[in-house]
């Protein structure tokens, strides 16, 4: 129960309380004044009676004394009347029974005790006594103007109390609001969202306790901020080229190896490779500042390319050596954009160095497909980029031979997945305690090839993002998972949606609305890569309210490789995330990986967040991942991906 209406409850039996006195006393005063009444009005009605029937009494006459008394008494306020001589002798005695109107309860006249008093009047003829009449009022009288009294009494009690109530219930209402507001801030603080009032209470009380929770919830949300910057600051320390602010080697080979190597779902591409020759031939000419100025523009020209391509792997491999992995495929159109590049950088080289002579920058692309390793591209792509050191342009881009069959391709893909015809696999996530079980199985889309033999999705996806088809495959998976859950209630499963999926509001409302006819909606989970989140976050917070009102786990796949951060993580409040694999590959042999890896699960738990390990590949991983306390394990160790059934 609320303190308001403890409070009400409190003023309510107080209001009781005081109405059960009050009708106590004011009926205990009336009975009194009531008996007073009856007592007086018996003893005027002796004194009447003996002024007229003195007479009669000194005579004996009964019949005159009867037809008077019976006169008196007909009126019905009286149960009793009787006439004795001066000897004592009654003459006449006339008696009722005590009458009490209906509308008087039985509970009433048993609970309030009235006994009207027998009057006594001496009657005198000519200095002689005549006798004695007794005269009792009526009780009923009395219990009638009682019980009248009573229940108005009541009935007031009852209107002022509703009346009263309300006002009272404003006030204390209004009076305890800001304890509302502090209610709503220590909820909030228990979901790891921090809230404070801007309204400070008059009342000194509550003006201290207001001004205490405001001060607690800033220094969480310090707390939480200054973690988040360590862990960044750590993760530039270990992952990010201090020149640049690209990735550094480690992390770009790193990233490339988790691409190409073990998710395969990149697809076709280009692997681009810029080099900056005669690095210490620049040094002497320009300057270390200068050289270095000329390095940034560099990176900055290849992260501008980069900016085209979701979910790109753009890094720094050595002093002199810049890679990109991107999905363009066009060779006009990487023809048209490296060529923008070596131009670019030729004149800044030119600003820097009027009599230079030096060409201080060449490019090679080589193009990558779904058999590509990061080995052999980045091999390919550094011999093409020493083959364009040789060419006048500084540009040497390897082209692909394949447009016929990848034009064939293309129209299949587009129709497979227009007819839907998709089937799925499944992976499961298991939890890393010794009681824990399966915690979701993550579905991935698979078709067949056109010797109807099934192919991966790094086979097919880079065509499905060319078609502008990503939405429409979401869709086609949701579909099948949502038909699959209605059959199937053992295990959850897990959705990951594209970038253009989450950036469509009439798809997120589509997918809410048919998860909605689910039985148990909370065995459908949905993970966004942690790029889409980033930059789509104002429609993914909208998105993530309605799964959550639905009962719909939320997490965020990828996570902690992207440069900007994860202080998003306090706005989007997930279920879950899932440390990217590049972070997970070397465990078992960087010290500083597993560093990095244990803060991110810190600030994920201090969020009252699940963090799970995606692309665990041994026993030697599974034993790192419990020791750093994350709460499962995703990859090849619990077996392949099956199809679901």
């Amino acid at each position: 129960m609320s303190i308001v209406n403890q409070l009400m409850a409190a003023v309510l039996a107080v209001l009781i309380g005081l109405v059960s006195g009050t009708v106590y006393l004011m009926s205990d005063s009336s009975k009194a004044m009531l008996l007073n009444q009856l007592e007086s009005h018996g003893q005027d009605t002796a004194t009447h009676l003996g002024l007229y029937m003195a007479p009669f009494m000194a005579d004996k006459d009964t019949a005159a004394i009867e037809t008077t008394v019976n006169a008196i008494f007909d009126s019905g306020f009286y149960q009793n009347i009787k006439v004795v001589d001066g000897a004592g002798e009654p003459l006449f005695e006339k008696h009722a029974d005590a009458r009490i109107s209906d509308q008087v309860p039985d509970w009433f006249i048993g609970l309030v005790d009235i006994t009207p008093p027998e009057m006594t009047r001496d009657i005198t003829h000519q200095w002689q006594k005549a006798g004695t009449i007794f005269v009792q009022s009526r009780a009923g009288y009395a219990y009638e103007q009682l019980w009248r009294g009573t229940k108005q009494t009541f009935i007031w009690f009852v209107l002022l109390s509703f009346v009263s109530i309300f006002f009272i219930s404003f006030l204390v209402r209004y009076i305890l609001a800001p304890l509302k507001g502090v209610e709503e801030q220590a909820e909030a603080l228990s979901q790891q969202r921090y809230i404070e009032q801007s309204h400070i209470p008059g009342t000194r009380e509550l003006k201290q306790v207001v001004i205490a929770m405001n001060m607690m919830v800033r220094r969480v949300r310090t707390m939480f901020d200054e973690q988040a910057k360590n862990i960044e600051e750590i993760r530039r320390a270990a992952y990010q080229d201090e020149l640049t602010g690209l990735a550094n080697q480690r992390a770009t080979q790193t990233q490339l190896t988790e691409r190409l190597d073990y998710r395969k779902d990149f697809g076709r591409g280009s692997l681009i490779h810029l080099h900056i020759a005669e690095l210490q031939t620049l040094n002497q000419e320009l300057g270390m500042e200068r050289t270095n100025n000329f390095i940034r523009a560099a990176a900055q020209q290849i992260e501008q390319l980069s900016r085209t391509t979701n979910e790109a792997v753009v890094g720094r491999i050595s002093g002199s050596d810049f890679v990109l992995l991107s999905d363009i495929t066009d060779p006009d159109q990487l023809q048209r954009e490296l060529a923008a590049i070596i131009a670019n950088l030729n004149d800044f080289y030119r600003q820097l160095n009027n009599q230079g002579q030096l060409k201080p920058a060449c490019i090679g692309a080589v193009p990558c497909n779904e058999l590509s390793s990061a080995e052999q591209l980045l091999a390919n792509a550094r011999v093409a980029a020493q083959q364009a050191k040789q060419s006048e342009q500084s540009l040497q881009c390897v082209s692909d031979d394949e447009d016929k069959r990848q034009e064939s391709w293309h129209q299949h893909v587009c129709d497979t997945i227009n007819s839907g015809d998709i089937f799925l696999q499944a992976q499961p996530v298991l939890g890393l305690s010794k009681d824990n079980g399966v915690i979701h199985n993550e579905v991935y889309a698979r078709i067949l090839d056109q010797q109807q033999q099934p192919c991966m999705a790094g086979e097919f996806i880079s065509v499905v993002k060319q078609l502008n088809l990503m939405a429409a495959l979401d869709k086609t998976v949701a579909r099948h998972v949502i038909a699959y859950l209605k059959d199937n209630t053992k295990d959850a499963i897990s959705v990951n949606l594209s970038n253009d999926a989450v950036r469509d509001v009439q798809f997120c409302d589509w997918l809410v609305s048919e998860a909605g006819t689910l039985n148990t909606p909370q065995q459908l989970h949905i993970e966004i890569n942690e790029s889409s989140v980033l930059n789509n976050m104002e429609q993914i917070v909208r998105f993530r309210e309605q799964l959550k009102s639905l009962g719909i786990r939320f997490g965020v796949d990828n996570f902690g490789i992207n440069p900007a951060g994860f202080a998003y993580l306090y706005t989007l409040q997930p279920d879950y995330v899932k440390v990217d694999g590049s972070l997970i590959r070397e465990l078992d042999h960087s010290a500083e990986d597993r560093f990095f890896v244990r803060s991110l699960v810190t600030a994920a738990h201090s969020l009252d967040i699940q963090a799970y390990a995606e692309h665990v590949e041994g026993e030697s991983q599974l034993n790192h991942l419990r020791q750093l306390e994350l709460d499962g394990s995703q990859g090849w160790v619990h077996g392949r991906p099956e199809t679901l059934r």
